[in-house]
């Protein structure tokens, strides 16, 4: 090595010395800002919607459904121009069996009779049997409330009473967190036809004469939909499903005599457990 290399290599070693020196000097001016902008924090991607067959909207091919929905909607239109309608069920073949087991039942609470020193509601009964959670969100957007919120006269219904959900539990169709959205589904779609109406969202009720993994099922869709719907104040979820059960779970035949839909006697447990509430719910939408 030359003594000329042996001098630049010195020079170089000391003039890094002295840079790292000063680099680190608290006293050194802080470097120039970068005029590039700051990076902002990634925003929390928006969870995505449940898409399945129970939060999707679906008739039915039967043309005796079609002619039933059809009819509805006529009904519909019915109520909106007279405003006489204070309280709409809404489901499957227990809702609609109203009109038939539960006929007597029906005629003494919900049909404006006066009992007492009270006028009972006047109801109308929109249930279809076989109805899954996506028929029923299907007919709510496709006429069965349609111009009820804004009758031509009267007053629009004050009060919507669903259950729904149980033909979804048939075998491996849905799951029971797969019902629940559906049954949210349901809800959300009623309020946003009727805004100023509020729901009473009844617990699926108990089927099967003992406990059993479709009686579990059904029992966590209700508990998933009352837990999505908790905030809002307009809906409240009833669970009267012990009301049919002895005490070790049985679900008597004199009740249900096929372990899912109700007899007379049933219906009439169903209105007595029922007519409190709705009469409640009523007097506070006043």
């Amino acid at each position: 090595i030359t003594p000329a290399a042996l001098a630049l290599a010195a020079c170089v070693l000391a003039c890094g010395t002295v840079l790292a020196v000063h680099s680190s000097d608290p006293a050194a001016p802080a470097p120039a800002p970068s005029s590039a902008p700051a990076t902002q924090p990634a925003s929390a991607p928006t969870p995505a919607a449940p898409v399945h067959s129970a939060v999707t909207p679906a008739p039915r091919p039967d043309p005796w459904w079609s002619q039933r929905h059809e009819a509805f909607n006529a009904r519909a239109r019915d109520i909106a121009s007279r405003g006489d309608i204070d309280v709409v069920f809404l489901g499957d073949s227990i809702t609609e069996g109203w009109g038939g087991p539960g006929k007597s039942a029906w005629a003494t609470r919900f049909t404006g009779q006066p009992a007492g020193e009270r006028t009972t509601p006047r109801a109308v009964n929109f249930g279809i049997g076989g109805d899954r959670t996506q028929h029923v969100l299907w007919r709510i957007q496709h006429g069965n409330l349609d111009g009820l919120a804004t009758p031509s006269a009267g007053t629009p219904p004050r009060l919507v009473v669903l259950m729904i959900g149980t033909n979804n539990s048939n075998g491996a169709d849905n799951t029971g967190e797969e019902i629940g959205d559906g049954i949210v589904a349901c809800v959300r779609a009623i309020r946003a036809k009727l805004p100023e109406a509020r729901v009473l969202l009844l617990a699926i009720f108990p089927r099967g004469e003992q406990p059993n993994p479709q009686r579990d099922k059904n029992a966590l869709a209700s508990t998933r939909a009352r837990d999505a719907l908790a905030a809002d104040a307009r809906v409240r979820f009833l669970d009267i499903g012990d009301k049919f059960l002895q005490a070790d779970g049985t679900l008597p035949r004199d009740i249900m005599p096929d372990a899912l839909h109700l007899s007379p006697k049933g219906y009439e447990i169903w209105a007595d457990a029922v007519a409190p509430v709705i009469d409640e719910m009523l007097a506070d939408t006043k």
